[in-house]
């Protein structure tokens, strides 16, 4: 049991667990790795959290997969398990394609199963650069339109917020990263660092409803609508600063 699952709640490393074995079972010599990666490889699950693993495969076979579905949906709905599922020959195409996932991933993950399939790998440059800009032009485009269609039901807005801070965060670690300066040691510290440095603005309050959200998965009445609306200017202002990378 790696420390990261060790950290977990009970139920989460029980199904984590049991969900791991299912796919030993199944999958057999197909299967190179089980990876954890993000809050949970941190130790910083919080209620509002999915629980993401990367699956290494060898050789896709779904009629060995098929022998998965029923331990995925129910670990899904129990625990809101996430796997993705990758080739071990895709993962180079991967970290392109999704670079600021992947730098993510890089940074922070724990292996459950097998060996470390993203030890070497390497996530370039220039493609890391266009990735978060797109991440953060595509999380201020959804926001605004979740603004319109949730704003008269805040606890619906609160969700919303928590769900945003995993990318939000993520994307400011790879923006210190880039910009050679990441010291912070946890993606939400590396949000609070690129925040503190944008000019105009106190963004403590915005961060705090953040962190109450993902913890809580609630805010204080007439908090939520106001807390979104900022972030939509955060996601703006970071793409703004990445924009002058080279």
């Amino acid at each position: 049991m790696t420390e990261a699952i060790a950290a977990a709640p009970p139920d989460v490393r029980r199904q984590v667990d049991d969900f791991v074995a299912k796919l030993r079972e199944a999958l057999g010599s197909d299967l190179r790795s089980v990876v954890l990666y993000g809050s949970g490889a941190e130790g910083r699950l919080r209620p509002t959290s999915d629980v993401n693993l990367i699956v290494v495969l060898r050789r896709f076979d779904p009629s060995k997969l098929d022998g998965i579905r029923d331990p995925l949906r129910v670990a899904h709905a129990a625990i809101r398990l996430s796997p993705m599922f990758v080739l071990e020959d895709e993962i180079p195409d991967a970290a392109r394609a999704f670079a600021v996932k992947f730098a993510d991933v890089r940074r922070r993950h724990a292996v459950l199963h097998g060996d470390d399939p993203f030890r070497d790998m390497v996530v370039p440059r220039d493609a890391e650069i266009a990735r978060l800009r797109q991440v953060l032009l595509n999380l201020a485009l959804r926001l605004r339109r979740m603004y319109l269609l949730r704003s008269p039901r805040e606890e619906q807005v609160a969700l919303l917020i928590a769900d945003t801070a995993g990318p939000l965060r993520a994307s400011a670690a790879a923006l210190l990263e880039l910009e050679g300066r990441l010291a912070a040691s946890s993606p939400k510290e590396a949000l609070e660092q690129v925040a503190s440095s944008l000019p105009a603005r106190d963004w403590t309050p915005v961060l705090r409803s953040v962190s109450m959200a993902r913890e809580e998965a609630r805010l204080a009445p007439g908090v939520a609508n106001p807390t979104l609306l900022a972030l939509i200017d955060l996601a703006a202002a970071m793409r703004a600063r990445a924009s002058r990378l080279s």
